[in-house]
């Protein structure tokens, strides 16, 4: 078991910067997830800390150690992959043991290891399979045990679940999470799912272009994202965006959508934004905090209403999604399933303001 230290680390490739400055605590038996999209440092930054990857500058710590100069097989970690990189030609078994045996452990020893990792996983019956006997599940699975039983301080996995279906993504999800829960291990998990990320991870951090945006729990992410983009990137569907300004009205501040509404700004919200009225902004608001007018939920003030026209609508089944239009500019609103909206009516609107987000316009940084 080990704490993990990113300390001012930069990875170059040639003239490309892939990881710029980047620094992370990760406290012993945290499970951190590194999020963002494609291209943004997150498998890299894994790859780094495994010694996949030599890093440019900076310095790596597991536990007390910097492990820049350190080979791969001594930093005491496990790595699950996307793809599950298992010998054909060896049973399940002899896939999970064979780390062991390069080790030189005892056969009683590896049999044990084995065996309580298999059941650990529900693939006890299987040990004797060879892979192309087994479903993409199972063979995650048996991927996951592999590492299990090298009894690693890190467990490091970069985008394990991409090949599964849907179904089974949910399952190895839950089943990941108990395997943390009980193995009480440090785990550094990779994708570029957030649902993944904010079910799974104890703290998340997001990644944009090698850059550390920021790392925080799932909620404090949900509810009060630093910019633009962890605000458009975590939450589904992306929270919408309008540009806005900041108007002074009947001594209340409005936003004021251009071309199209202004919505009133709660007073507590009003009062860290007082300093910014004629101000361009950029203003938030998550789809599940705009709601059908016939169906607000108790607590949620109703003074931010918006006439709109429906162009599109989703029923979900627990919910409806609906792309309304005011003024020419479309957003979404997950509204009850009660809701008679259908396309090409009109339908009124009402923002949860307590929810909503503002961001300076040039720089996308919070500024409530």
């Amino acid at each position: 078991m080990a704490a993990i230290k990113f300390d001012h680390v930069y990875k170059r490739f040639g003239e490309v910067t892939v990881l710029k400055d980047l620094s992370i605590d990760i406290p012993d038996q945290e499970f951190l997830v590194l999020v963002g999209p494609s291209g943004c440092g997150k498998s890299t930054a894994l790859r780094c800390l495994a010694g996949l990857e030599e890093i440019s500058d900076g310095s790596i710590y597991i536990g007390d150690r910097v492990v820049n100069d350190i080979p791969p097989k001594d930093r005491d970690i496990a790595m699950v992959f996307q793809s599950y990189a298992l010998y054909p030609h060896m049973t399940v078994y002899d896939n999970m043991a064979f780390g062991l045996k390069l080790r030189k452990m005892s056969k009683s020893d590896i049999d044990a290891r084995v065996k309580e990792a298999a059941e650990m996983l529900g693939i006890g019956h299987l040990l004797e399979r060879k892979p192309k006997a087994l479903s993409g599940g199972q063979r995650q699975r048996v991927a996951l045990g592999r590492a299990i039983v090298r009894n690693p301080a890190v467990f490091l996995m970069d985008e394990p679940l991409s090949n599964l279906d849907a179904k089974l993504r949910v399952q190895t999800r839950a089943e990941i999470s108990r395997l943390h829960q009980r193995l009480k291990t440090t785990f550094i998990y990779v994708t570029h799912d957030q649902t993944e990320a904010m079910t799974m991870g104890s703290r998340i951090a997001v990644m944009r272009d090698g850059v550390l945006q920021q790392i925080d729990s799932p909620q404090n992410l949900y509810d009060h994202p630093a910019n633009m983009f962890v605000a458009g990137f975590i939450g589904s569907p992306a929270m919408n965006f309008f540009e806005a300004k900041l108007d002074q009205s009947n001594g209340r501040l409005m936003v004021a959508i251009e071309d199209s509404f202004a919505v009133p700004i709660p007073p507590d919200k009003a009062a860290s934004l007082s300093g910014h009225v004629g101000r361009s902004v950029s203003f938030g608001i998550r789809p599940e905090d705009i709601h059908d007018a016939h169906f607000v939920p108790r607590g949620v003030d109703e003074s931010a209403r918006v006439h709109t026209k429906v162009n599109v609508v989703e029923p979900m089944g627990s919910e409806i999604y609906a792309y309304v239009e005011q003024g020419g500019r479309e957003f979404i609103g997950r509204f009850d399933p009660r809701s008679d909206a259908r396309t090409g009516n009109t339908i009124e609107v009402v923002l949860d303001m307590g929810k909503m987000h503002i961001f300076d316009r040039e720089n996308e940084q919070a500024l409530v």
